[in-house]
C-alpha cells in the first residue's frame, strides 16, 4: 500500500503509530491558548494538531428553524442551534497562519479539516501538508475532489458513512490524483460507547481499500486506541484539551495533556511488544532458561545399576540431558559413577556420541 507522507513523517504498514491532537474548539476562542495546546500537545508526544477551518456561515444557516435546532438528546443542546454551537467553537481563520507558524518553530505538525471550499484555499496559501475530511463530509463530494486535485495526503474519517460513501470517496480520490489515503474508522458520537467502536474494522479497510488505516477515537480512555494498535492502526486522533474545566464545547470528551502522554506511551510500548513473527527463545528470556526441566541424578549410582525412574529424574534447572530422552534412557546399564545431584550426561550409560 502506498504510504502517507506528512512533513518528515512516513506513515506505512510497518512505521510507528503517527498520533494526532485535535484542538476542535478546545481553545475557547483564546488565541494564547490555542498556541498553549500545540505546544502541551508537542510535550506530551503527539505528532500533529489537527484544527477544523469553517465559520459558522460556511457550515451552516443562521436559522432556528426545526431543522437547525438541536435535538433534547444532543451533548450540546444547550446551544440551541447549529449556527449558535459553530459561532461559539470555531477557529478564526486570521489565527490559521499563527498556528501554523508555531507548529514549524516548535517542530510539530500543523493541519486541518476543512468543511468548505473557501477553507481549502485558506489551507493551500499556508500550504497545509495533509488533509482530513471529518466523518460528516465524507459524502461532500466536490470538497472531496478539491483537496484531491491539491495533490496533498488526505486522512478521512468513516463515522458517518456507509461502505458505498467510502467506496465513492475512494473513486472520487483516484480520479482526481490522490494516491494516498488513509481511513480512520470512527464513531461519531460523544462520548463513543465501547460496544459501537467496532475495531475489527480497521483491518478490514486496509486489506479492502489497500491503504493505511487507524482511528478517530472519541471513547473517555485510552484502552480502546491502544487496542487499535494490535490490530494495525497506524493513526490515531483523540481530542486535546489543556483542562476538562475549560470553557470549550469538547473539552467533556478530550484528553489532558497527563492522558495523553500516557496514550503516547502506552501506544510505543504496545508497538515494541508487536514486534514480529518470531518463535525463538527472546533475549530476556534466555537468562531464564534455568527454569526448564533436564535429567538429573537423584541417587548415587554406580557402574552396572540399571537406569530407573528411582535414581534419574526430570527436574529443574535445565543443565542436563533434555526430558525428551527419558523414556529413551530407562532400562540402560550404567558405565559411569554419578551421584546424587550430577547433571545426566549420554557418558553415563553409552560411549557412542548422541
Amino acid at each position: 500500500m502506498t504510504p502517507l507522507i506528512i512533513n518528515d513523517h512516513q506513515i506505512s504498514n510497518v512505521s510507528p503509530c503517527y498520533i494526532i491532537a485535535e484542538m476542535s474548539a478546545n481553545h475557547g476562542g483564546d488565541y494564547d491558548k490555542a498556541i498553549e495546546i500545540i505546544h502541551a500537545a508537542k510535550k506530551a508526544g503527539a505528532n500533529a494538531v489537527k484544527l477544523q477551518t469553517y465559520t459558522a456561515s460556511t457550515i451552516t444557516l443562521d436559522s432556528d428553524k426545526e431543522d437547525f435546532r438541536l435535538p433534547s438528546d444532543n451533548p450540546w443542546e444547550s446551544h440551541k442551534t447549529l449556527f449558535s454551537l459553530y459561532e461559539k467553537a470555531y477557529t478564526p481563520w486570521s489565527w490559521h497562519k499563527g498556528l501554523f507558524d508555531e507548529g514549524k518553530k516548535i517542530g510539530i505538525d500543523i493541519f486541518s479539516s476543512p468543511f468548505d471550499l473557501s477553507a481549502v484555499e485558506l489551507l493551500e496559501d499556508l500550504d497545509c501538508p495533509v488533509y482530513k475530511i471529518a466523518s460528516p463530509e465524507i459524502t461532500d463530494i466536490p470538497l472531496i475532489k478539491r483537496v484531491a486535485q491539491t495533490g496533498k495526503p488526505i486522512i478521512l474519517s468513516t463515522g458517518l458513512s456507509t461502505i458505498e460513501d467510502i467506496e465513492l470517496a475512494v473513486t472520487t480520490l483516484k480520479e482526481n490524483g490522490c494516491s494516498q489515503y488513509a481511513f480512520l474508522k470512527c464513531t461519531t458520537a460523544y462520548p463513543a460507547p465501547p460496544e459501537d467502536i467496532n475495531l475489527k474494522t480497521i483491518p478490514d479497510i486496509s486489506d479492502r481499500f489497500n491503504c493505511i488505516s487507524g482511528i478517530s477515537d472519541h471513547s473517555l480512555n485510552n484502552s480502546i486506541a491502544i487496542a487499535a494498535i494490535a490490530l494495525g492502526a497506524k493513526i490515531i486522533e483523540k481530542h486535546f484539551v489543556l483542562d476538562k474545566n475549560d470553557n470549550s464545547v469538547d473539552a467533556f470528551f478530550s484528553l489532558t495533556p497527563k492522558e495523553f502522554k500516557e496514550l503516547v506511551d502506552d501506544v510505543r510500548c504496545v508497538e515494541k511488544a508487536l514486534g514480529k513473527v518470531d518463535y525463538t527463545i527472546s533475549p530476556a528470556s534466555q537468562k531464564n532458561m534455568l527454569a526448564r526441566r533436564s535429567l538429573y541424578v537423584a541417587k548415587n549410582i554406580k557402574v552396572g545399576d540399571i537406569i530407573t525412574s528411582d535414581n534419574v529424574v526430570s527436574v529443574r534447572p535445565s543443565f542436563g540431558l533434555s526430558p525428551k530422552h527419558y523414556e529413551t534412557i530407562l532400562g540402560k546399564i550404567v558405565i559411569k559413577n554419578a551421584q546424587k545431584g550430577d547433571r545426566f550426561q549420554w557418558n553415563l550409560i553409552s560411549n557412542d556420541n548422541h
